[in-house]
């Protein structure tokens, strides 16, 4: 039996991602509360032509790990990353370290939901205004809605 680190899996889907494929890559973790639910839905990813503030990219920070996090910086070559499921801390990157762009929210049932679309975009904004009261709606959330309905 051969053991399979994870980052060898993403570079694999990256690799597909530059060949000009569509993959759907699993998300882990909390992180991207509440647009991905991180263990139950995944994301579709794409190679980036363009990026943009508010995007969902994969992206390798700190030069030691991938996320799929939401650019909230853009400064030249310098990207700064945030989970919308985080409260404080960012992660840096540079243009050259995102992988790929998430294009859509797969859910279990296996339906694919835009990332983009105008809803999410305005919701996304909002969110991002919340940032000093995210962890009570989160801690909410996280005993409402996920304990119920996932």
């Amino acid at each position: 039996m051969t053991n399979i680190s994870d980052n060898d899996i993403i570079r694999s889907a990256i690799n597909l991602v530059n060949e000009g494929m569509r993959v759907t890559f699993p998300v882990k973790g909390y992180s991207m509360l509440p647009f991905i639910i991180g263990g139950k839905e995944s994301v579709d990813l794409v190679k980036p032509t363009e990026l943009h503030v508010g995007d969902v990219v994969l992206a390798w920070v700190e030069q030691c790990r991938y996320v799929v996090h939401r650019i909230i910086r853009i400064d030249g070559d310098a990207v700064t990353l945030m989970g919308d499921g985080n409260v404080a801390g960012v992660e840096h990157c540079t243009v050259a370290d995102i992988a790929a762009l998430a294009v859509n929210v797969v859910t279990p049932a296996g339906r694919h939901h835009p990332l983009y679309n105008p809803w999410r975009r305005q919701t996304s904004r909002l969110w991002w205004r919340l940032l000093p009261v995210r962890r009570w709606i989160l801690a909410i959330y996280r005993r409402t809605w996920l304990r119920f309905f996932y």
